[in-house]
């Protein structure tokens, strides 16, 4: 089921190619009519996959029942779906050929285009304009991933993540260094983390993974983007981070890596994080996920927003969605955007992601009791519902950003472990992400 940290984007490569051809197989195919005419009182079954672990679905469920007992007509039949929100796309794919899809669905925001092509979305851009929507409450990311080419909004943001600036402070401590501020520069990081590494007990001062998966290849988007280059060319079908921003960034990471020797280069996506629950590691980048274990380990930590170029403090996001499908009805197209707008209603959102210890979806929520109750259980939790202000951009949702993401997270592995230059690493990675994006 969904998990809390985002490996959800790592998504599997076999699932998204089998649904790529199939979606694309049968767009455009249509169902049998329903409804043409609102008919609110009418009865109206809608079926939900949640792609949720048995914690999550039980608060789904319990607000199922609730928006039932508003709407005495409306049945909603709530189930996971699959076996793991990994395998939904895959089954999207199938129901869509049986014509049993399902009229909302839990969906990874790397498929939101995919799903879009596929022809079944529903068109929800009218509705979420009214201004009792709120809809600007959600994050900039969140809402261009909800509206994945910028044509149609196809449902609502589900779940909403960043990654912050995560300080030992014991490591800080014993080093006599400086807390990190909301105003440090990359620079001042850099500093830092060469003041706060010590060989002789192996402490470091920052973490990077080196697998070469989405968690090597997310961490270094927000050094793109305060740089001000991009990942996609403006028609999204080439990469872009082959730039004067792509290289100047790399360097970064690379000199710190290789000069200054500061960083611990993990293979496994999980060792730095146990390293830093443990002091051995001074500063990491990233996200809710990490305060469980943290309080857990006794772990005496801060947090803050990403440091900062030229007064950027850019983050990267990898929220999710709530897609909803048609099924030429009206009577259950209109239910199912009211059930998705009821359940990421603030009073709600509450009940579901603030409850599992997600960050809130809505800007309005950061103030409420419940999250503030949250924020006691984890310290740094408001810090980071804050930072998703700077979450201004959306990582790419077009099917072949998998393959370009493994392209450029081959190239930071190699270069941070000394392997190759930045200006090879980058165009060979290019070339490789573009072959990925042209055979999507």
């Amino acid at each position: 089921m969904r998990t809390r940290n985002h490996t959800r984007w790592a998504v599997r490569a076999g699932a998204i190619a089998m649904g790529v051809a199939v979606v694309a197989a049968l767009a455009g195919c249509g169902g049998q009519q329903g409804a043409t005419k609102l008919d609110t009182k009418a009865n109206v079954s809608l079926t939900m996959w949640t792609g949720q672990d048995a914690g999550a679905e039980k608060l789904i469920e319990k607000l199922a029942a609730k928006f039932e007992k508003l709407h005495p007509n409306v049945s909603l039949n709530v189930s996971p779906g699959a076996s793991s929100t990994e395998d939904l796309l895959q089954k999207l794919s199938a129901s869509f050929a049986g014509g049993n899809y399902p009229d909302i669905s839990y969906a990874f925001g790397s498929w939101a285009s995919e799903l879009e092509s596929s022809g079944r979305t529903l068109d929800i851009t009218d509705k979420v304009a009214d201004p009792s929507v709120k809809w600007s409450e959600f994050t900039e990311a969140a809402q261009q991933t909800a509206r994945p080419t910028g044509k149609k909004t196809i449902g609502f943001p589900a779940v909403v993540d960043n990654i912050s600036l995560l300080y030992n402070k014991t490591v800080f401590d014993n080093a006599g260094v400086a807390y990190p501020t909301d105003n440090w520069t990359w620079d001042d990081f850099r500093a830092a983390a060469k003041q706060l590494t010590d060989p002789a007990k192996k402490v470091y001062g920052y973490a990077y993974s080196v697998s070469g998966s989405e968690d090597t290849t997310w961490q270094f988007w927000p050094h793109l983007w305060q740089n001000g280059g991009s990942i996609l060319s403006e028609d999204g079908t080439k990469s872009a981070f082959d730039s004067e921003a792509g290289k100047k960034s790399l360097t970064f990471l690379r000199d710190m890596a290789i000069d200054d020797k500061s960083v611990y280069l993990d293979q496994t996506d999980t060792k730095y994080g146990q390293l830093f629950t443990s002091n051995a590691i001074g500063m990491i980048t990233s996200g809710p996920w990490q305060l469980y274990d943290l309080g857990v380990g006794k772990t005496k930590y801060g947090v803050t927003i990403l440091p900062g170029t030229n007064g950027k403090h850019t983050t990267v996001s990898g929220p999710d969605i709530w897609a909803l499908f048609d099924h030429q009805d009206v009577n259950r197209a209109h239910w199912a955007y009211e059930w998705a707008k009821f359940l990421t209603d603030p009073a709600q959102d509450e009940q579901f992601n603030v409850d599992y210890g997600n960050l809130p979806l809505r800007s309005s929520e950061v103030d409420s009791p419940a999250f503030k109750k949250k924020v006691a259980e984890n310290p740094g939790l408001e810090i980071m519902a804050q930072n998703s202000k700077n979450a201004t951009i959306a990582r790419p949702t077009v099917a072949g950003y998998n393959g370009l993401s493994a392209a450029i997270g081959d190239a930071i592995s190699q270069v941070l472990q000394g392997k190759g230059t930045v200006d090879d690493a980058l165009k060979t990675a290019a070339a490789k992400a573009d072959k990925a994006l042209k055979d999507k």
